[in-house]
């Protein structure tokens, strides 16, 4: 069985007040620990907010090897629990017209974008896969379709193996738009585990109230076929009022297609 959760984990904003990030660092910790993912997922942590976060879960390895860290940018991370998976190699890829020149943006995006991946080995099976986690434009959805595109095109160019995938992530619209589309047209075949078992789509984003009437599923897990999912969630539960984040975590178990 492998575990996943994808988790926008909110950047350090003062304006949350007793929502802010040394409010819920501890409570998100305790979270990520208790369900224990093999595959952890972060969207929206600056630096300092994700090597704290790394600091309260000793269990598991931070992929960033590769990476130049840029202050007050928001990057969407890797963590693998350790003894579960081997990192081979890793990179990110900023999704605009130059994917490779830190920090770009293009397609009228608000703010830099980008994905982050890995390759890695799943020691048990001795299978690899590559992992990739990304979070898109928050305003437009012809600037999100613009950087998934981007997404797939730089991606397809690293697996050049055909490894199993896992996609991940704040993609900041419903899986029924644009974006899905293209994902469905680009012959990864992923698919999504919420979908897989028809269940009631509910907001995922809940901005600290803990629902949203209005709200869509903008934070998804997608695999290949090797990976059949057994079950998926979003975590909804709150502590004394304060929630983990302004999203609701996603978990998702998989068993390895024999």
């Amino acid at each position: 069985m492998i575990k996943i959760m994808s988790s926008n984990i909110r950047f350090n904003n003062p304006a949350d007040k007793e929502h802010d990030w040394n409010g819920r660092r501890v409570l998100l910790s305790n979270v990520i620990n208790s369900f224990s993912p093999d595959i952890l997922g972060t969207q929206e942590g600056w630096e300092p907010q994700l090597k704290d976060l790394h600091s309260l879960l000793e269990n598991y390895e931070i992929s960033d090897k590769h990476r130049d860290w840029i202050e007050d940018r928001m990057y969407p991370t890797l963590f693998l629990k350790k003894g579960i998976f081997t990192i081979k190699e890793s990179g990110d890829i900023w999704l605009s017209e130059t994917p490779y020149v830190a920090a770009s943006k293009s397609f009228d995006s608000a703010f830099p974008r980008l994905c982050t991946w890995l390759k890695a080995t799943h020691i048990s099976s001795n299978l690899d896969f590559m992992i990739i986690d990304t979070h898109l434009d928050h305003l437009e959805t012809s600037t999100r379709q613009e950087q998934i595109k981007v997404l797939i095109k730089e991606s397809k160019k690293i697996n050049t193996t055909n490894l199993p995938i896992v996609l991940l992530g704040d993609f900041n619209e419903s899986p029924f738009n644009g974006v899905r589309e293209i994902i469905d047209n680009s012959n990864l075949g992923l698919t999504d585990a919420w979908l897989h078992f028809n269940q009631e789509e509910e907001a995922s984003h809940h901005g600290f109230k803990g629902f949203r009437k209005d709200g869509t599923r903008i934070d998804w897990i997608l695999t290949s076929k090797e990976l059949v999912p057994q079950s998926i969630q979003l975590y909804k539960e709150s502590e004394d009022g304060i929630y983990p984040s302004d999203h609701f975590p996603v978990i998702s178990e998989f068993t390895i297609k024999a």
